[in-house]
């Protein structure tokens, strides 16, 4: 099935029927939605406008803590660029195999892609990875210049790091010299030209976020910022975006 870029802005990727699906309904999240991320909007928003005006770009890796604004800001920057020509092909992790098959089908077409994976992080043994190494530089075709990914990890390097690996470092003259098991890990995360790091807030930072939400609230704000504090200890003391937003869906009516 063939999907009509100038009607549809986004798809996922299904792959039971092994089909693009376009997607009707997408996230309307902005960029200004977003608190506390400056210096990450920034960066991914000049990489997206030099990929769209057909200026070199970089595919983007955004890890780091949970709930931190990653894949939201991925999404509020897509919304930013739609109306350029910009379009955003959504992919599981476990669907990766698939994706050398999805660059070919809009390697030739007008518009610019990018390729969204969330949550992106591999587990020893896995070997889905290996065919994003290959879309990323990893062939002896050159990688379609209409076509960037995005991903999101709570991982550095995708994969997981263990004190074992070190063991079989060594230091070289003066310089070190990764042992073969991290050198594959590191090899992966290295394709990804733009490295954005996320971190969890601070108490301030997260009652602004709270007041953005809760701009029109005529009621005692002292009072708010309390009840925020408390969801957010029930939450496990995890301030971030993601728990001021739940706190605006289970608060907002009744205060």
């Amino acid at each position: 099935m063939s999907i009509d870029w100038e009607v549809a802005d986004a798809a996922m990727w299904r792959s039971r029927r092994e089909y693009l699906r376009p997607v009707k309904n997408i996230d309307p999240i902005r960029v200004e939605d977003l608190l506390g991320v400056d210096e990450q909007k920034a960066g991914l928003l000049r990489n997206t406008e030099r990929f769209v005006n057909g200026k070199p770009a970089n595919n983007a890796l955004l890890w780091g803590s949970r709930g931190t604004g990653k894949s939201s800001l991925i999404k509020a920057v897509f919304n930013e660029f739609r109306q350029q020509g910009l379009r955003l092909i959504e992919i599981e992790k476990n669907d990766l195999l698939y994706l050398p098959e999805i660059v070919d089908e809009i390697r030739e077409a007008e518009y610019r892609f990018i390729i969204y994976c969330d949550d992106l992080s591999f587990e020893e043994g896995e070997s889905s990875y290996k065919a994003l190494k290959s879309v990323l530089e990893g062939s002896i075709e050159l990688p379609p210049d209409n076509v960037l990914i995005y991903a999101t990890s709570n991982r550095r390097h995708l994969m997981p790091e263990s004190m074992a690996d070190n063991v079989n470092s060594s230091i070289i003259n003066g310089e070190l010299h990764y042992a073969d098991a991290i050198e594959e890990k590191i090899s992966l995360s290295d394709r990804f030209g733009l490295w954005l790091s996320f971190y969890p807030v601070n108490q301030t930072q997260y009652l602004a976020m709270i007041d953005h939400y809760f701009a029109d609230f005529k009621g005692d704000r002292a009072t708010l910022h309390a009840e925020a504090l408390r969801f957010c200890q029930s939450k496990g003391g995890a301030r971030s975006g993601r728990t001021a937003k739940q706190f605006y869906n289970s608060y907002y009516l009744e205060v």
